[in-house]
């Protein structure tokens, strides 16, 4: 399927409810530089806005709402969103949000050129949770973040970054410098970018780039352009087909999002090759060779978000989001509609994603990159309503 068909302006269904809601395993010895750190402080809970709050942008679902001019433009780091959880950031590619009922929303973001992780919710200031020594230059960085499967109990945070001899994945806990459990991912000029994401199966998913060596991707001796699946050591899922394998899928170029929906069932990547941007359907032990759906307009596919009712794709180049409404089985039902995308309206250039609940996701937006144009409170975390589609999420 390609194209990009573009549906009504929906801004007001994915966040008017927001606005009422609120190689190897490496050794210690491999690890980064010591950074400073910080614990992360305790999660109380925050009032959401009430229903009838006039700084909202109206009802859910569509239909003629409209934002509300009662809502005043930032004022240089704060801002009366009350769908933002965090101001004054820097190019949030990475964001793995605290799973919860929408009562007190809260993430960690990781900004891309500085390797900052920072604890967002609403209702407080960004708190550094870690800072990780991380080269950002070839597109590369912190560029992904997820929990522990077993957050609940060890508290772990994972990240995927860039160094200068490698891409790899760190391990953060509270308190501690971050350790390395799989190293050794080749590094390029460009194609460094990669992704991770939990499972919700008890295992770690990780999207590689091919570091600029295109025959890498289908290389079974390379850690470049796969989907891996690993656990908390960095070694194979002890469930994977192969369990001597880490490698879930192979064919990516350079991925920017990677998500499964809450029941596991379904796991999706999204992919910048040189002629189109890309989703696939990962299954495992089947090549990432036909894309669910392609943007030949190459808008910037990032993050992404699975509900089991629709697949929510961030648009980093052009500044909006998609939404594509699928059946029972997982298989598109409808075509994209955009939402976001009115400059009076949006939020800008939105990137990296994570879900939260079935109704809501937390995002990062990147308007400090070249060609944006940010505001004084940008970039910003920001909760973001991903209900269950209905016919493209409403129309006005």
């Amino acid at each position: 399927m390609s194209g990009m068909p573009r549906g009504n302006r929906v801004l007001a269904a994915p966040l008017a409810a927001a606005a009422l809601l609120l190689s190897s395993c490496a050794t210690i010895d491999d690890q980064p530089a010591a950074a400073d750190w910080s614990a992360a402080p305790s999660l109380t809970p925050q009032e959401p806005p009430a229903p009838d709050d006039p700084r909202g942008l109206g009802p859910g679902g569509g239909g003629d709402t409209a934002p509300s001019t009662s809502v005043p433009p930032p004022d240089g780091c704060k801002d009366f969103h009350p769908a933002v959880l965090g101001t004054c950031l820097d190019s949030l590619v990475a964001v793995a949000a605290l799973p919860g009922d929408g009562a007190a929303p809260a993430a960690f973001v990781g900004e891309r050129a500085t390797g900052r992780v920072l604890l967002v919710r609403k209702g407080a200031e960004p708190a550094v949770y870690a800072t990780i020594p991380v080269d950002s230059t070839g597109d590369g960085g912190l560029t992904g973040l997820a929990l522990s499967p077993n957050y609940a109990e060890d508290q772990l945070v994972y990240a995927y970054i860039t160094t200068p001899t490698d891409n790899r994945v760190v391990r953060i806990a509270p308190g501690d410098t971050p350790k390395p459990v799989l190293a050794g991912i080749p590094r390029g000029a460009t194609g460094n970018r990669g992704a991770l994401a939990a499972d919700h199966r008890g295992a770690l998913l990780v999207a590689t780039g091919t570091a600029g060596d295109p025959a890498a991707a289908n290389d079974p001796g390379s850690l470049s352009g796969k989907v891996l699946r690993i656990n908390g050591d960095g070694l194979p899922a002890a469930d994977n087909a192969d369990p001597a394998s880490r490698v879930l899928a192979t064919g990516l170029v350079s991925p920017a999002g990677l998500c499964a929906s809450l029941d596991g069932r379904q796991t999706w990547v999204t992919d910048r090759t040189p002629a189109a941007d890309v989703i696939y359907r990962v299954e495992a032990g089947k090549p990432l060779a036909v894309p669910a759906w392609k943007w030949p307009d190459r808008p910037g596919a990032a993050g992404c978000v699975a509900t089991g009712q629709a697949l929510w794709i961030s648009m980093s180049t052009a500044g909006h989001l998609q939404n594509i409404p699928q059946a029972e089985d997982g298989s598109f039902s409808g075509t994209p509609s955009i939402s976001m995308d009115d400059p009076e309206e949006g939020f800008g250039r939105i990137d990296g994603m994570d879900i939260l609940s079935p109704q809501l996701a937390v995002g990062g937006t990147v308007n400090k990159t070249p060609g944006a144009t940010p505001a004084s409170s940008d970039d910003r975390a920001l909760l973001i309503v991903v209900e269950p589609n209905q016919g493209g999420g409403g129309v006005d």
